[in-house]
């Protein structure tokens, strides 16, 4: 690893609050595919393996923080406080925060085409971030760093100012107004099977009510959602 790398890593490590045994193994974790594939390199010289552990160990954190912070929540509403928490959306928020698109190392392409800033490679990103640091640090580690970046997400849950299920909020909102069906169309995918990006329209009585995107159909279903709820607030003031 290049000295000038080592000191940008130095200096992560300083912002977070942990310090690496392998340093090669946080560097790892900002290695997106898109350079391995480019150097014909295989999976072991990317992060897509650190952030399949880092998702397994996010979804544990979440799920026991959750589970003890909502005692009055069912099995379904704790599913859909954790899809909320981990969603691509707040993944990506969190990165923005820690500027990790500056420590990405990214092909030529997919630096020219705005890879540092995509909400989908710094979601992923974070997650194998986590799996570095469980895997460098252990699980108590991962979890103070977790807890501490969604702590602010939580508290907002427990105080109910967030909605977990825009979906569920949207046809609850229209139901009240008409018994017309709400339709979610794809209308645009784009990228590559590893990276692919879905664009979709909710339609109620033949009007485009909000578009979103995600990395998968649920997801960028939700987002669309979440803009009609945002336009309908805006101009009948449900809250």
């Amino acid at each position: 690893m290049e000295e000038q790398r080592k000191i940008k890593l130095y200096e992560f490590q300083k912002k977070i609050g942990i310090n690496f045994n392998n340093l090669e193994l946080l560097n790892k974790a900002f290695i997106h595919p898109s350079f391995s594939y480019e150097r014909h390199t295989g999976n072991e010289e990317n992060n897509q393996r650190l952030e399949f552990l880092g998702d397994a160990v996010l979804q544990l954190i979440i799920s026991q923080w959750i589970y003890e912070e909502f005692p009055e929540c069912s099995e379904g509403e704790l599913t859909k406080i954790r899809a909320f928490l981990v969603c691509e959306d707040s993944l990506s928020k969190i990165s923005k925060s820690l500027y990790l698109g500056d420590y990405l190392i990214l092909s030529k392409g997919e630096e020219l085409s705005g890879g540092r800033e995509k909400n989908s490679i710094l979601a992923d990103t974070f997650e194998a971030l986590l799996g570095a640091i469980y895997l460098d640090q252990g699980l108590e580690a991962a979890r103070e760093f977790t807890m501490e970046r969604f702590k602010d997400m939580v508290g907002k849950l427990k105080k109910g100012i967030i909605i977990t299920d825009y979906k569920t909020t949207l046809q609850e909102i229209l139901q009240r107004k008409s018994p017309d069906r709400i339709f979610y169309n794809v209308i645009k995918e784009e990228g590559p099977d590893h990276d692919k990006t879905f664009y979709v329209e909710v339609k109620w009585k033949d009007e485009v009510l909000g578009r979103g995107l995600g990395k998968s159909k649920k997801e960028a279903e939700q987002h669309a959602a979440k803009e009609a709820i945002d336009r309908l607030d805006k101009k009948y003031k449900f809250w």
